[in-house]
């Protein structure tokens, strides 16, 4: 069982090659111990011959030194069956202290395949259940921000809308202004037509009346005149006498006699052929 990434002791020695080799080992693992991971590190990496004891150790530096990527690389590198699984465990670590929950739980998975671990298991579960956690709190954060996107999207609309009914108001009104105006040029030409028309019907009609005025003014003159000339012939006429009311009957009766029924007939002048001589 393990909770921490640990060291894998090194049992067989003579494996390192040389005693500069085994020094190198021995200061790297001082320095490991006293919490000095870069140094170890560095140490690990200047080994010629890198079995996987060396890699899986290298990998604990980094991993310890916080070098995730190069932990998970030198980790991937180790085929040891007895350090496999443990190597995959660290590798599932580094992805998740990196943030990439996906690639830790499949590490973790990997390494339960090849042998039963409680520390793999706690971890894996541990992340399944943050994934988990992640995923309510994005889909919650998404259906914040579709609504934050439909409710921006409403605002939008109703500003547009707002927008749309007050270029509509004003076009209405520029509209209005203008048909206001081209009436009002209309009314103003009309009532200049009319008073054009009225002026017009106006001297027409004092034209008629100075026509008829200078007509009426000619006919009584030539009235006058036609008067004047028939005073001035019936001047020189001798007035008729008037007849007696005896000399009408008697007219009469002379009248009817002969089938007449006029009151009277023209008589001749004196001492014509029809000159009545004889009373009746």
């Amino acid at each position: 069982m393990f909770k921490t990434v640990g060291i894998v002791m090194l049992l067989q020695l003579t494996l390192f090659g040389g005693l500069l080799d085994f020094k190198t080992i021995e200061n790297a693992k001082t320095a490991y111990a006293e919490g000095n991971y870069t140094k170890a590190a560095s140490l690990y990496e200047s080994l010629d011959d890198k079995n996987d004891d060396v890699l899986f150790n290298l990998g604990d530096a980094y991993y310890k030194a916080k070098r995730y990527e190069d932990a998970i690389k030198t980790y991937q590198g180790v085929q040891k069956p007895e350090l496999k699984a443990k190597a995959l465990h660290n590798i599932g670590n580094a992805y998740a202290n990196s943030k990439k929950i996906d690639e830790a739980i499949a590490s973790y998975e990997e390494a339960l395949k090849l042998g039963d671990d409680e520390d793999t298991k706690y971890n894996l579960e541990l992340l399944k259940k943050e994934k988990k956690e992640q995923q309510k709190k994005q889909n919650k954060d998404q259906k914040k921000n579709d609504k934050n996107k439909k409710d921006q999207k409403n605002k939008d609309q109703k500003q547009k809308d707002q927008q749309n009914k007050q270029d509509q108001n004003k076009k209405d009104q520029q509209k209005k202004s203008d048909q206001n105006k081209k009436q009002d040029q209309k009314d103003q030409k009309k009532q200049k037509s009319d008073a054009q028309k009225k002026a017009e019907d106006k001297k027409k009609e004092e034209e008629k009346k100075e026509q008829e005025k200078k007509a009426k003014e000619k006919k009584d003159k030539e009235a006058k005149k036609e008067k004047a000339k028939e005073q001035k012939m019936n001047k020189g006429t001798p007035k008729e006498e008037p007849i007696s009311d005896m000399q009408e009957r008697k007219y009469k009766k002379m009248l009817d006699k002969r089938g007449i029924k006029t009151l009277m007939v023209p008589l001749k002048n004196k001492g014509g052929p029809h000159e009545e001589t004889t009373a009746w």
